[in-house]
């Protein structure tokens, strides 16, 4: 393409710099296209020299001549075909000039682009195509012609055919002519489909400390069957969940192998085997809470993952006039997981856990133990089954009584958040259901509870984001004064509605326990919540957050009307960091005798959900 000069005059870009030598640089960009100007400002490194320190007229004079093929990669990816660039150096073609013979003086740089018609595609043809392949919308006859159309038209008819097991299909030859009489673009793509392959030999390399054969076990590549891609994402990301490799790569092989086979070489790169961590929260209601973990990765060289976590929460804040969480609360647990057990996509889980509580309503000591399996469906869904026992002495102003449980913990988690620990679009469903047999003294039921939560983002740059939280909760089969405590629902801090006291919101029965009626407060056989949370991004790592939570808790397993509800609302800031958002929350009840009358203050890290 030539390098012509042209003064279009309807949009210019000027921005100054100073060189190394002193001298002031000017920079031009003519477009009409204000969309495709910011596309050309990204592609220029002219431009992206404003931000140097120091630059030389080398540099310079270098920028210049690779911003052409920059500049009409730019325009050929929005449709203009018979465009112009012309990059003038002190009045001269920067085409023209060495860049070791960069004039000792830069007075003046200017790029100037005339951006021409726009075209639209005439005859598109990609051949040939496998069963079933869709080609981008974009790529069509009549629609604006595009660079980027062709290629992601190539891309789609190529990874098509790599989904049946046409692992080496690839572009043979493209025949694209720009029309300029009619402003016309003619694209015809062949593709090369090749042999279908089936998956060949695995060489592992990079493993030091885990063993061999349970790599392969854990990424389960299907050796002798058709390749399929699918396969080797899942193979690689049930490797990476273990959690004991900082790299996994599958490396197909340049060449076939017997019978059309493909060979793939592993590598891995191990993590550090041992891990330690802590973390904090603190509000006015429920005090200060610390937590910290050992990991080991790979404790038997299998990628086999145990660790050892301790919690201390509800330390009180001095904060005059709170009604705090009813004391400490200790927990200390430890688990196993060992990954790929029976198959490569189920996991054995081993956890025990004692711990204390010391709430409002009751004081428990308890000690349990379970053990189950995890399947991965897939990157998103899993669901595990365990048995476990759970033994637990505890106290009320009304009684004292030791129980001991047997329980079938089942869980399922749908998981589809663009971003775990900072969400901005998505959802994610997580259903527990945990039928508990009575050994003694308690109840036989079960008790279900399901988190679910939506996030949507709007505009262009995505920063507002409005997030929904919901929660549902019922304990079926056993009497509201069987039912263990830490089984009942709660409403009230943090978890369910901020500004409100922790677990403020609980139910009230009257019992004769032997020494005549006594009332007795508790939490509910069921329980729904909701918080809403706006949150908008004010600059890339502050946000501010407007949110409103409400908590329902009724004394019968299904609700009929006869239970309460509280609401609170506020607002909070966000700043972001490489472990996710502090958070810091301002809340005030909206329900009760002391609406408004109160701010809690709620400090931690990642959002409320």
């Amino acid at each position: 393409m030539r390098h012509i000069a042209v003064l279009t005059g309807l949009s210019v870009l000027a921005l100054t710099t100073t060189a190394a030598i002193g001298q002031d640089i000017r920079f031009e960009i003519e477009v009409e296209d204000e969309d495709l100007e910011g596309v050309l400002e990204n592609a220029s490194l002219l431009v992206a020299l404003k931000d140097d320190e120091n630059p030389t007229p080398q540099d310079y004079v270098a920028a210049a001549r690779a911003d052409y093929r920059r500049l009409l990669t730019g325009l050929y990816a929005e449709g203009y075909f018979g465009g112009t660039v012309s990059i003038l150096v002190n009045g001269q073609e920067a085409a023209g000039l060495a860049p070791l013979d960069a004039p000792a003086r830069i007075d003046d740089i200017a790029i100037r682009v005339d951006q021409g018609p726009r075209f639209t595609f005439g005859r598109t043809e990609i051949a040939p195509l496998a069963p079933g392949t869709e080609l981008p919308d974009q790529f069509a006859p009549g629609k604006r012609a595009s660079a980027d159309s062709v290629r992601a038209a190539a891309r789609a008819g190529v990874e098509a055919w790599e989904a049946v097991g046409f692992a080496k299909a690839d572009v043979e030859d493209q025949d694209i002519v720009a029309d300029h009489a009619i402003e016309r673009l003619d694209a015809a793509v062949t593709l090369a489909p090749g042999p279908r392959l089936r998956f060949g030999a695995l060489t592992v390399t990079g493993n030091e400390d885990v063993r061999e054969e349970r790599i392969r076990a854990i990424a389960d590549l299907p050796v002798g069957r058709i390749y399929d891609p699918q396969a080797l994402d899942f193979a690689a990301t049930r490797l990476r969940r273990t959690g004991a490799f900082d790299a996994v790569a599958f490396i197909e092989s340049e060449e076939i192998g017997p019978n059309d086979t493909l060979p793939f070489e592993l590598t891995v790169t191990e993590s550090l085997p041992r891990r330690i961590g802590f973390g904090a929260e603190v509000s006015t209601v429920e005090g200060l809470g610390l937590s910290a973990f050992w990991l080991h990765r790979n404790l038997l060289g299998g990628a086999e993952r145990f660790r050892i976590e301790g919690e201390i929460s509800g330390i009180e804040g001095e904060v005059p006039g709170v009604t705090g969480s009813g004391g400490a609360d200790y927990r200390i647990g430890a688990s196993f997981n060992r990954p790929a057990t029976f198959r490569a996509d189920v996991d054995l889980v081993a956890e025990a856990e004692i711990k204390h509580e010391n709430e409002i309503d009751y004081t428990l000591d308890q000690f349990s133990a379970e053990v189950g399996l995890s399947r991965y469906v897939n990157d998103q869904l899993s669901y595990s089954a365990a048995i476990g026992i759970l033994t637990a002495r505890e106290e009320t102003e009304a009684r004292t009584r030791d129980y001991t449980l047997l329980t079938l913990p089942l869980d399922a988690t749908l998981d589809r958040r663009d971003a775990p620990l900072d969400a901005r679009n998505g959802y994610y469903i997580d259903a527990e259901v945990t039928p508990f047999l009575g050994v003694t003294g308690t109840d036989s039921g079960a008790r279900l509870y399901v988190d679910s939560r939506a996030y949507r983002s709007f505009g262009e740059s995505g920063r507002l984001t409005l997030a929904a939280r919901g929660q549902l909760g019922s304990v079926l089969g056993s009497g509201l004064a069987e039912t263990p405590a830490d089984f009942l629902f709660y409403s009230g801090g943090g978890g369910t509605v901020r500004g409100h006291d922790y677990q403020s919101l609980g139910v009230t029965y009257s019992r004769d326990f032997g020494d005549g009626p006594t009332e007795v407060r508790t939490g509910g056989k069921s329980f729904a919540g909701a918080q809403l949370e706006a949150r908008f991004g004010v600059t890339d790592r502050i946000g501010a957050v407007g949110f409103y939570d409400i908590g329902y808790v009724e004394a019968d397993a299904l609700p009929d009307g006869e239970g309460d509800y509280q609401a609170g609302a506020g607002a909070g800031l966000r700043y972001t960091t490489p472990i996710g958002p502090v958070r810091l929350d301002l809340a005030t009840p909206v329900t009760g005798d002391d609406a408004y009358e109160s701010v809690q203050v709620y400090i931690g890290i990642g959002q409320s959900f």
